[in-house]
Order: C-alpha cells, then sequence, then structure tokens
C-alpha cells in the first residue's frame, strides 16, 4: 500500500531530514512539502494524503490550528513534530498520538512510522478525526485558550490512560513505555519509576500520575506504591494478614492490608 506523505514544517533542514529517513520506506511516496500552517491546510484538504509530519510551532498558524481547518472527511495520520512543550505533550500522550521532539531521534523516527504505518492501515477514520479533535481540545484547555467560538466539543468518550512516560533527565527526554514499567515508588513532590533495566526519576507526584494511568494495569497496593499487575508473578503470605507480592525480576513489594481486597479484584479481572 502506498502512503501518500505531506511533511510540514516551517524549518528547511527539518523537512530535509524527515525526507532523508523516510527513504528507506518503499511505500512512502512524499506528496509535497509546506512551510506554513496556511499552505498545510491547502494541501492537506487538495491533496488528501494519508500520512502529515506536522511542526506545531510555526508562524501565523500552528499546528494545532492546522487541524481545526482541515477536511474532516478526510483527515490523514498525523505525526507532531515539536521542540519541548509540556502542553503539547501532555495532550499527546492523554490520547496516544504519536509524535517527535526536535531534535528527532532516528530511532525515535523508526519507531513512530511503524506506529503510524499501522494506523494508516487499520483506523477509522471517524475515530481518528474525533481523536485529534478531542487532542486539540484538551491543549487549548491546558492553556487556558477560550474555545467557546470553535466547533461543538466530541460527545464524552471513555477516558484514554497514558501508553507512555516523557521521563526529562539532566540532558535529554526519556521515552518509557508503560508495560516496561514493573513498579512506581512515591517519593513526596516525584516518583520513583521502577523497569526490568532502571530506575527513572520522574517529576510528577504520585496523585496526580494515578489519575493518568490505567486502573485496569496499575494498582496501588501500599501507599506509597503502585504495581503493574500484568507483572506480578506470585502473592507471598507474610504475618498480620500482610503478602508479599514478587513481580518479575524477583522483586518483592508488601501488599497492605488497607490495599488488599481491591488489588485482588483487579487482579481477578485482569
Amino acid at each position: 500500500m502506498t502512503i501518500r506523505t505531506l511533511i510540514v514544517d516551517d524549518e528547511p533542514r527539518a523537512r530535509k531530514g524527515i525526507k532523508f529517513w523516510l527513504q528507506e520506506y518503499p511505500d512512502i511516496q512524499i506528496a509535497g512539502e509546506c512551510s506554513s500552517g496556511q499552505e498545510a491546510v491547502k494541501s492537506i484538504n487538495k491533496l488528501s494524503p494519508d500520512l502529515v509530519f506536522l511542526d506545531i510551532q510555526m508562524p501565523e498558524m500552528n499546528g494545532f490550528e492546522v487541524l481545526q481547518h482541515m477536511n474532516p472527511a478526510q483527515v490523514p495520520v498525523v505525526v507532531f513534530v515539536t521542540a519541548f512543550d509540556q502542553y503539547a505533550i501532555k495532550a499527546f500522550e492523554f490520547h496516544a498520538i504519536d509524535y517527535l521532539l526536535k531534535p528527532i531521534d532516528e530511532d525515535r523516527f523508526r519507531e513512530a512510522l511503524q506506529h503510524v504505518i499501522a494506523e494508516v492501515n487499520r483506523r477509522s477514520l471517524q475515530m481518528y478525526s474525533e481523536k485529534l479533535k478531542a487532542m486539540t481540545s484538551d491543549y487549548f484547555k491546558l492553556l487556558n485558550i477560550d474555545l467557546r467560538s470553535a466547533e461543538p466539543e466530541v460527545p464524552k468518550r471513555e477516558k484514554a490512560f497514558l501508553h507512555r512516560l516523557m521521563i526529562k533527565t539532566v540532558n535529554q527526554i526519556v521515552v518509557v513505555p508503560l508495560d516496561e514499567v514493573l513498579w512506581i515508588e512515591s517519593a513526596r513532590d516525584l516518583v520513583y519509576i521502577h523497569t526490568a533495566a532502571k530506575k527513572y526519576i520522574h517529576r510528577e507526584t504520585m496523585t496526580v500520575l494515578e489519575n493518568e494511568l490505567d486502573p485496569k494495569t496499575f494498582v496501588r497496593i501500599h501507599r506509597s506504591i503502585i504495581v503493574n499487575i500484568s507483572r506480578v508473578k506470585k502473592l507471598h503470605p507474610v504475618s498480620h494478614g500482610d503478602f508479599l507480592i514478587e513481580l518479575e525480576g524477583d522483586v518483592k513489594l508488601r501488599l497492605s492490608r488497607m490495599y488488599r481486597a481491591h488489588f485482588q479484584e483487579a487482579l481477578e479481572k485482569r
């Protein structure tokens, strides 16, 4: 299947870099390039591409405003390209939208492209269009922009949860897929994210993060610990009605009596 692709970025070097990496994908056909949001709207509505690499920070009309002006009957799959923008990233993560951070990492580019190629092949146009609208609306709400004059909001949908975490280190941002997380540990105003390979510091409170995780997968077992129940291997009874939970990698954590009933219910439904 040929995937007709449009590249939108006001920086010529950025467009050139994306074109270079796309050369190794024979199914990708470059349908055009745009250097502004207004040009992008015209090209998307005229060319009806399957895939668009869309820069967020552009003069006159940014990437989110481009989305608002697209024909809803021919919405392409979108990969957003952005410098670090906490509000945009939070909106992307919440709605599981693919994105690339500048400067673009080649491995991350390959990962994102695999996701979007699969999305192009399987997507429902109506559902994807609604997801983009909802994500755009949430982004502007985060910026405290009044959208009362915009299109009516998408009907209430089932809440979406994070699929990956963006963890900022000293000189980079690490993308950690949530299915790799074994357990999460609270430490006042931050949390420790434990995977089989590494422990990360994530500057978010446990309460805020828990609200963004799928409760069917991530369950609190102690006031300061959340576990990924898909990684639970065994339960070991200990004194006073408590249990030790054994995770992959021989990790053992105490299950408090206060959370035992909820944990067991979640484990049985898994």
